[in-house]
């Protein structure tokens, strides 16, 4: 074992990971739902327009939204049909926003693919990565165009891939590296094309034993490929925390990591990246991990824009009634209103829990016990911070370091006291934005 593989970083928590459930589970697939919706905003960035109209037919893999701005990303049909509606629906965030809805014939006739040109250049390679509509399937959404899209490529000295799926009950990447091993490392192959001075690292987290053991069989020829094991900690998939573990360089709020010279991909999204670079294949499907004691657990792929409600009735409905649906882990991901909400790019996971464990506790007075400044991984001190965040104090907020503060729920699963900071920080982040805007 590597000297560095182990290595971790200051402050995290070690919550039950909760993956017993689906991780020896293979990915099945499930198809479209009869009515398939399809947001315009599926990124970080600005938000696509409609370039098909209502009655228009559509084949899988037509682009049916886009924008002309380079920090965006088009939306793709993951199936054929008619276009039913052009109007608003609700997101994951409970908001509502322009959508796509189509209705699926069930054909899933597709467009002609006539560009099998194999030798591309790294403009080229950029052009079928933005034109597949890739972005970051991790849970960020950032575009993978702009992310690749550097004016020296010698300048990427490290190139990530996480694993590490720190997230409690999530699996779905962990069986990405074991069933679709071949086509995750003919990714690398692309992105190391791209980036002649870079070395890869795979991080995974020590608990995936079997993924460790058999990237690091395939990879043991390679000169510029490299398995790293990583201490079994949340979140030790966050981006700043795989950059300093890795290399020994920090970032913060105002830094990407290609300024320190790396580039961080999760494993689904260099598994579309070759698809796209080598078989001009665009994204339109996402495997997502089902679980919970509420729902038949599973690891599934299925169709972006079908309805999580189709998905629950696919896997045989609830066993018993649920009183919390998350997209997402539990740490970081989204409480869901109901049901009738689409997957999108960066859907991860749907849980079903019987039990909504945050509404048994009511939050009370704060003790000192300095509990959640021990286990922040941004060093910052929240007890503080949530103090100003109770008084909406933007200027004390940034002066604070609360933009720093990277919204994994440490210190919220830490606190004895429940007090819901995380949420505090996520509101205060949010008015700083909109305030930056006026």
């Amino acid at each position: 074992m590597e000297v560095m593989s182990l290595k971790s970083f200051i402050g995290g928590i070690h919550p039950k990971d909760q993956k017993q459930y689906t991780k020896d589970l293979p990915i099945i697939k499930i198809k479209a739902s009869d009515e398939v919706v399809f947001p315009l905003k599926q990124h970080i960035g600005v938000p696509c327009q409609p370039i098909v109209k209502v009655k228009d037919e559509i084949k899988v893999g037509q682009v049916i939204a886009c924008s002309d701005a380079f920090v965006s990303s088009p939306i793709i049909s993951s199936v054929s049909g008619v276009v039913k509606k052009i109007e608003e629906r609700m997101d994951v965030s409970g908001k509502m926003q322009e959508s796509i809805v189509i209705a699926n014939d069930g054909l899933y006739q597709k467009v002609e693919n006539n560009n099998n040109k194999q030798e591309l250049t790294y403009e080229e390679k950029i052009e079928r990565i933005k034109a597949a509509g890739i972005v970051g399937l991790g849970g960020a959404g950032f575009p993978t165009h702009v992310k690749l899209s550097v004016k020296d490529s010698n300048q990427v000295q490290y190139y990530i891939v996480n694993g590490a799926e720190c997230e409690p009950y999530l699996t779905s990447d962990y069986r990405l590296m074991l069933e679709k091993t071949d086509e995750l490392i003919a990714g690398i192959h692309v992105l190391l094309e791209m980036f002649p001075k870079a070395l890869c690292y795979i991080a995974i987290e020590d608990n995936k034993k079997e993924a460790i053991h058999l990237l690091k069989e395939k990879c043991k020829d390679e000169k510029r490929i490299a398995v790293k094991e990583l201490k079994t900690k949340y979140p030790q998939g966050g981006e700043r925390m795989l950059v300093k573990v890795l290399t020994g360089k920090t970032l913060n709020s105002k830094m990407l990591p290609l300024d320190v010279g790396c580039i961080v991909d999760n494993v689904a999204t260099v598994i579309a990246i070759n698809q796209a670079v080598r078989y001009n294949q665009p994204l339109i499907s996402k495997v997502m991990t089902i679980s919970g004691d509420g729902i038949t657990p599973s690891n599934i792929e299925v169709p972006i824009g079908t309805s999580f409600k189709w998905i629950v009735e696919q896997l045989g409905g609830f066993k018993s009634e649920v009183q919390k649906l998350i997209c997402g882990g539990p740490m970081m991901g989204s409480a869901l209103i109901h049901l009738d909400i689409p997957v999108t790019k960066t859907s991860s996971s749907l849980l079903a829990l019987v039990q909504d464990e945050v509404s048994l506790f009511e939050p009370s007075a704060c003790i000192r016990c300095g509990r959640c400044k021990d286990v922040c991984p941004s060093l910052l001190v929240p007890q503080k911070i949530y103090q100003i965040a109770t008084k909406n104090d933007t200027e004390a907020f940034i002066l604070n370091g609360g933009m720093e503060c990277i919204e994994c729920g440490c210190c919220s699963y830490t606190c004895p006291a429940k007090r819901n900071m995380t949420q505090a920080f996520k509101k205060m982040k949010y008015l700083v934005s909109v305030n930056k805007r006026k």
